[in-house]
C-alpha cells in the first residue's frame, strides 16, 4: 500500500497482475530467491504518469490500532534466509485491516518477483507510512488515489485466499511490519518496472534493482 496537505509527486509507477504472481533486499545465504512462473499469469499494467494530489488530514483510521497481530513477534529472525524465514512465519491467523492492505499490495504487485522483490514492495509501503509527504498507514498509503493501478474506484480487489501466492504475500507483510529481515530497498519511496523510463526517475536516487523493479528515493 500525512498532516500536511502538500503537492505530492508521487510518480510511483507500480505493477500489478491479474493471475499467480509476486515483489526488496536478498539478504539470502541460501539458494537463489524464488521466482515464480505460473501459467496463467498476464501482463502487469503501470501507472505510468506523475501523480500530483493533497494528502488527505490524518484521520482516526489512518492510526496503526488496527495493527495488533496475534502472530507478531518481538524474538529475532533465526531464519538464515529470506525463503526459510518465510516458511517459519505463520500465515493461519486472520490480518488485521492494515496487515492486510500491506499484504495485498504485495500480492497484486509483486507476486510474480522473488521474495526479495515482495519484501521491497512492502517496504515502500512502510516508508510511505513514515513520510510526510504521504498517509500515515497501510491502507491509507495502498488506497492513495492513482498511486496502484490494482485499486479500482478505492477497492481492493480480493486475492486469491487458497493459493500459496497469498500464503507467501501475508508472510512477507508480517515479516516486513516486524522488520525482522532488512529489505534491500532501503528507504525507497517509489519503484518501477525496468521496461519502461518514467521522466520522474531522472530526479530521484536509485536505491535497488531487484529482478523487473528499480526502487528509488
Amino acid at each position: 500500500m500525512t498532516a500536511t496537505v502538500a503537492a505530492v509527486a508521487a510518480g510511483t509507477v507500480l505493477t500489478f497482475a491479474g493471475a499467480e504472481t509476486s515483489g526488496a533486499f536478498a539478504q539470502d545465504s541460501g539458494p537463489a530467491p524464488e521466482s515464480i512462473q505460473l501459467p496463467e499469469e498476464v501482463m502487469p499494467v503501470f501507472v505510468a504518469k506523475p501523480v500530483v494530489q493533497p494528502v488527505p488530514e490524518a484521520s482516526p483510521a489512518d492510526d496503526f490500532s488496527d495493527l495488533s497481530d496475534p502472530q507478531v513477534s518481538d524474538s529475532p529472525a533465526s531464519a538464515s534466509s529470506l525463503q526459510e524465514l518465510v516458511s517459519q512465519t505463520p500465515t493461519d491467523s486472520a490480518l488485521s485491516e492494515e496487515l492486510h492492505c500491506l499484504a495485498g499490495a504485495v500480492y497484486f504487485e509483486s507476486r510474480g518477483e522473488p521474495l526479495a522483490g515482495q519484501l521491497a514492495v512492502a517496504q515502500v509501503i512502510i516508508n510511505r507510512t513514515e513520510s510526510r509527504q504521504f498517509p500515515a498507514s497501510y491502507c491509507g498509503v495502498v488506497h492513495q488515489r492513482s498511486q496502484f493501478s490494482f485499486v479500482k474506484n478505492g477497492r481492493m480487489p480480493s486475492p486469491r485466499r487458497a493459493s500459496s501466492a497469498w500464503q507467501r504475500a501475508k508472510a512477507i507483510a508480517r515479516i516486513a511490519h516486524q522488520g525482522t529481515w532488512q529489505s534491500e530497498a532501503d528507504d525507497s519511496l517509489y519503484f518501477h518496472a525496468n521496461y519502461v523510463r518514467p521522466s520522474w526517475s531522472r530526479s530521484k536516487q536509485a536505491r535497488a534493482r531487484i529482478s523487473t523493479h528499480i526502487f528509488y528515493r
